[in-house]
């Protein structure tokens, strides 16, 4: 096992935590889960038109956007699960434990909502997030609550002022963290997340070299080629089989 120098982790339990992240990426797509919420045959085709694209280069396109938002949610595990190997009180609760709060600390009452992005909320959710917290703080008077954004638009800790039904809300703890900011605060370490960042590359490569990648497979043109020769028929067909006038295609 290589020395990682990072100090606030072992190396052992960096180099598991980014095989399990790894092992997690997807490498395969079928016509199942390429239309398991519904494709839009209509929206493919303005793409291809508008884009100048063949029909299959739209769909490998959307192939590829999909892999992409499901290795995005296992990006979000890693900067999850990372802090379960912090100890002194540190949690990664199941989903829907602990009011359904990311990360939570019981002995210093912090309770933590992880986000990717700044931008990532939009205002049904953001409200939604604000609340749930603004209702820790009522039950709990020592809690403070830390909306943690990976990419934020600064490194800062400041109070998260938001807008709930048309009504203007500030408090001090209630507040909007940047990871670099929290992982000081979890790891009690300065520049945690910066060390972090700079041994990823080597700690991936390690994990890739010890580990079996899938080879990636694309089997959604041959099953719509079963469907129809002509791939454009074979989507609407598949998005609109049971509707009028489809079933003369």
């Amino acid at each position: 096992m290589q020395n990682y120098n990072l100090g606030f982790i072992s190396n052992e339990d960096i180099f598991n935590h980014v095989k399990e992240t790894v092992s997690k990426y997807r490498y395969n797509i079928n016509l199942s889960s390429f239309n398991s919420n519904i494709i839009d045959p209509i929206k493919l085709t303005f793409d291809s038109k508008i884009y100048n694209q063949t029909m299959k280069q739209t769909i490998e396109n959307e192939c590829i956007r999909q892999i992409d938002k499901t290795n995005s949610n296992n990006i979000g595990y890693f900067h999850q699960n990372i802090f379960k190997y912090a100890n002194n009180g540190w949690q990664v609760p199941k989903n829907g434990a602990d009011d359904s709060f990311d990360v939570t600390n019981h002995e210093k009452h912090i309770f933590c909502e992880i986000k990717n992005k700044h931008n990532t909320m939009n205002s049904s959710s953001s409200q939604k997030t604000y609340i749930r917290m603004q209702d820790k703080i009522l039950r709990d008077d020592k809690a403070t609550c830390y909306l943690v954004e990976v990419i934020a638009k600064r490194s800062q800790d400041i109070v998260w002022a938001n807008k709930v039904d048309g009504q203007n809300f500030a408090h001090e703890r209630i507040r909007r963290i940047s990871i670099d900011k929290f992982y000081d605060m979890v790891f009690d370490q300065k520049n945690a997340f910066f060390k972090l960042c700079q041994s990823l590359p080597e700690i991936i490569d390690d994990v890739i070299s010890e580990a079996e990648i899938e080879k990636s497979s694309n089997t959604v043109f041959d099953e719509l080629n079963e469907i129809s020769p002509d791939t454009l028929k074979g989507l609407y067909i598949l998005a609109f089989r049971t509707y009028e006038g489809f079933d003369e295609l």
